[in-house]
């Protein structure tokens, strides 16, 4: 395995992989690994002859005061997970090398963008278009891999991608969760042991929401009071918001009628976590 740093030796290398007809499968990071991760390496080196993982905490896509110092680093780490997996080249690049002082190119995904998350932490998703746009263009890869549990971010990743022509498959993977099924995350480190207990609430609310409509329920606006009152009863707890959206659009449903994404940001103490699930209504007889 290699670690590379250099942009324009990331763009030789992947360049002589395709003359040689080999995929690659690209994993986008910010580093500080665990399985959520891992299961998206697993699944570019099942589909390709090349994987590629990027480390790189991106500053374009947090805003002054959040926690970009102090984001989890640990490329020895994260490179001894990626050596296990397979990985054939991390690539760690320098913020001065994508972002140098003269950059003036940003790619933003207009009204998914504003929604949800981005309502609340205004330019991040133009901050994360931009980096996967740029990191697309160096590594040059056939399939590129994200966790559902960023729901919104592979929603946009998707348009962006179908929108710019780029000729790739973006592949969208099951949320991976500990064993009492809080979604992993890279900050939950952030979590002390008592909110770490509190926040299998998030989980919770969220299976909470598939039962109800398991049974029938499909106004949307109820199920949402049902599951902010479950949450807002868990010590330590601030909804910052909880939706359900169209999945391919992430426009507010009122009333589900097949497929609906459930979303939540939740914030335990000072860290913010956020979940979602995938809902699926059964067909209800004529008159219902």
């Amino acid at each position: 395995m290699r670690i590379i740093r250099d942009i324009k030796k990331m763009q030789r290398i992947a360049g002589g992989w395709r003359r040689n007809g080999q995929r690659i499968g690209f994993v986008p990071t910010m580093g500080a690994l665990h399985e959520g991760h891992l299961s998206l390496v697993r699944r570019a080196r099942r589909d390709n002859e090349k994987v590629v993982v990027s480390i790189f905490v991106n500053p374009a896509q947090f805003a002054a005061g959040e926690d970009f110092k102090r984001y989890p680093r640990d490329l020895s780490g994260d490179a001894a997970s990626c050596r296990k997996e397979g990985v054939d080249v991390v690539f760690y690049p320098q913020a001065r090398q994508m972002y140098p002082p003269d950059y003036k190119t940003y790619v933003e995904v207009r009204d998914l963008s504003n929604v949800l998350c981005g309502k609340f932490r205004p330019g991040h998703f133009r901050g994360v278009a931009t980096v996967v746009t740029k990191l697309f263009n160096i590594v040059q890869p056939d399939s590129a891999y994200f966790g559902q549990k960023d729901a919104q971010q592979a929603v946009i990743i998707r348009h962006m991608s179908r929108d710019l022509n780029m000729p790739l498959s973006i592949e969208v993977i099951p949320t991976m969760r500990d064993k009492d099924g809080l979604a992993m995350s890279s900050r939950n480190s952030y979590l002390s042991p008592q909110e770490r207990s509190n926040a299998i609430a998030l989980n919770q609310a969220l299976r909470l929401a598939e039962g109800l409509v398991r049974f029938g329920r499909r106004d949307a606006r109820g199920i949402i009071a049902e599951l902010e009152d479950f949450i807002r009863r868990i010590p330590g707890t601030k909804i910052q918001y909880l939706r359900i959206v169209d999945p391919d659009t992430l426009a507010p449903l009122a009333k589900i009628k097949t497929r609906a994404l459930v979303v939540l940001a939740v914030y335990l103490g000072k860290t913010r976590l956020i979940d979602n699930t995938i809902v699926k209504a059964k067909r209800l007889c004529r008159g219902d």
